[in-house]
């Protein structure tokens, strides 16, 4: 299916090193330049998810999150898998041995191009604190998942934002099932 509202010419309003500002026609957007994508990992080991809370400047709160990170920020090229097991130990502490592509999704297609890779990770290893990089302070909390819909209301109520993909955590419970 086409629109014809593609054929409107695309104009760059205002681009930094990892965001872009577009329009094309009336409608405005962001985009990430340079081909950069996110990668989000499922991390879970023996009934228990390894999640992630971090401050969100956007939010002006921090917010809880399943770890995730830019692949191809730093290095042109980067391979989905490998940029997701990076992210995984930077920001969690822990190695998988195995991890594996679920999918592509679109994070919020009214507002952003884009798309992120949703990865399960497996076999993880301690190898370290975790907490992301100089800029970040990433809390990590390791949580059964017999007690995911606790948790994030506990988090909620604490005033944490929380991730729309974390109701993918949710699954049929959110449905009332």
């Amino acid at each position: 299916m086409t629109d014809p509202r593609m054929d409107a010419p695309l104009e760059t309003m205002a681009e930094g090193r990892f965001l872009a500002l577009r329009k094309r026609g009336t409608w405005e957007y962001a985009d990430r330049p340079r081909d950069i994508r996110a990668a989000v990992i499922l991390a879970i080991e023996d009934d228990h998810i390894l999640l992630v809370e971090q401050f969100r400047i956007p939010l002006g709160a921090p917010c809880l999150e399943m770890p995730a990170g830019l692949i191809g920020d730093e290095t042109e090229g980067e391979a989905v898998l490998d940029g997701a097991a990076r992210e995984l130990e930077e920001e969690t502490g822990y190695r998988p041995s195995r991890i594996e592509a679920l999918g592509d999704y679109c994070s919020s297609p009214g507002m952003t191009s884009e798309r992120f890779t949703l990865v399960r990770a497996s076999g993880l290893v301690k190898v370290g604190e975790g907490g992301g990089d100089s800029d970040e302070q990433i809390v990590v909390h390791r949580v059964a998942l017999s007690e995911i819909p606790a948790f994030i209301a506990m988090r909620r109520a604490a005033g944490v934002a929380i991730d729309a993909k974390m109701l993918l955590l949710m699954g049929a419970g959110i449905l009332g099932r």
